[in-house]
């Protein structure tokens, strides 16, 4: 698939897995492939099914924010949007030690990995 880097003079947090872009959502894939596989956080405020998936995310949220305020990040959109409601561009943002950011919130624990079908059980 050919990347396209998006530029964007303000990114923001959403949540643990959602960024905006100059007012745009993005969903992050976490180098995974679209609608097969990609990552997950914890849902946010009343979209959580209980308070330990609330304070999951916004520890999520927290450690993302921290990401995004490092220089030099890169955005890369292939063209391929989520099936919500919203068509939420799917991207992976990687930083400048070339790991992307998704994949650094897997392995710090801050997101899991998202299959079809399979819905993470944060309360548990």
């Amino acid at each position: 698939m050919i990347a396209t880097l998006l530029v964007c003079a303000s990114l923001t947090v959403v949540d643990g897995d959602t960024v905006t872009c100059d007012g745009q959502n993005l969903r992050l894939l976490g180098e995974g492939v679209p609608f097969q596989s990609g990552i997950d956080s914890p849902e946010i405020g009343s979209h959580a099914k209980c308070m330990k998936e609330r304070k999951l995310a916004l520890l999520a949220k927290g450690r993302l924010k921290e990401i995004l305020a490092e220089v030099g990040l890169t955005v890369e959109f292939y063209g391929v949007k989520d099936k919500t409601p919203a068509r939420r561009p799917l991207v992976n943002i990687y930083r400048n030690d070339g790991s992307e950011v998704g994949q650094t919130l897997l392995k710090e624990g801050f997101a899991r990995t998202w299959r079809p079908g399979h819905r993470n059980d944060w309360c548990a």
